[in-house]
Parts: structure tokens; C-alpha cells; sequence
């Protein structure tokens, strides 16, 4: 399997299985871990080996492939004006849709603790890409 794609405007991205790969573990990561270390405001089922974990990063990888574009794109003014705070509240907006569909397993309590997840899972976006995704690519391009 190829892991470095070229696209016809000659960027270079990953195989979309690879980075869909990456991202779900990382995100699973992500979730575990602050559920661990705030585990009066923050509940993942840890039946099956945080299993729910893992199923709440995927339907939040979906949804930031799919509803995120679209709200970024009606929410523009709002961000521009508050300097890209907003942003941050379409994270939370995602991740209470998460919780909404796994209700009884993944649970946040309050607006706060919502709001630390989502800029825990941007700080993790940025990190992924520049030390993750950036260096596999250079390495692709490389051979």
C-alpha cells in the first residue's frame, strides 16, 4: 500500500487509510486520556478496553469531515469577529453531537470541560500535522 499520494496540482498528501489511521488513534488518545484524568466531568464506558473511546473518535472524525466545513463556512463573521475564538465553540458543538449519539457511554459534563476536550483535540490536530503528517510526506517525497 502506498502511503504518500500525489494529488494533480502537485500537492502531496497522505493515503486517505493512513490518515484516517493515524487521526482515529490520536483522537481515541486524546479522549481516554482527559476522560482519565478528569473522571468526574469527563465518562468514556471502559467496557471492551475503551472501546466507546475509539467509536466516539470515529463519529468525531466523520463529522469533522462532513457537518465541520459547513459550519465553519455559516459561522465566518462570527469567528472573524471574535478573532477565531469561535472556532473553539464549533469543537464543542461536534463534540456534544458525540455525546449526544452515545449517550449512555461517553459523557461530558458542562459547558467547561467541553470547551478544555476541544482545544485539547486542536492542540493534537496541530501536533499530528507538523510532527506527524508534515515528516511522513517529506519522506515520501524524498524517495
Amino acid at each position: 500500500m502506498k502511503i504518500i499520494i500525489e494529488t494533480k496540482n502537485n500537492k502531496t498528501r497522505l493515503n486517505k487509510f493512513i490518515d484516517w489511521l493515524i487521526y482515529m488513534a490520536c483522537y481515541a488518545i486524546v479522549l481516554i486520556a482527559v476522560s482519565l484524568i478528569f473522571r468526574k466531568t469527563i465518562y468514556i464506558d471502559p467496557e471492551y478496553g475503551y472501546l466507546w473511546g475509539f467509536l466516539a473518535a470515529v463519529i468525531i472524525y466523520v463529522l469533522n469531515k462532513t457537518i465541520k466545513p459547513v459550519l465553519v463556512w455559516l459561522t465566518l463573521p462570527i469567528t472573524g469577529l471574535t478573532l477565531g475564538i469561535f472556532y473553539f465553540f464549533i469543537n464543542v458543538f461536534i463534540l456534544n453531537i458525540t455525546e449526544f449519539i452515545l449517550q449512555p457511554h461517553f459523557a461530558i459534563h458542562g459547558i467547561f470541560m467541553s470547551f478544555i476536550v476541544a482545544i485539547c483535540i486542536s492542540i493534537m490536530n496541530t501536533l499530528m500535522e507538523t510532527l506527524v503528517i508534515e515528516p511522513l510526506i517529506r519522506k515520501g517525497k524524498n524517495r
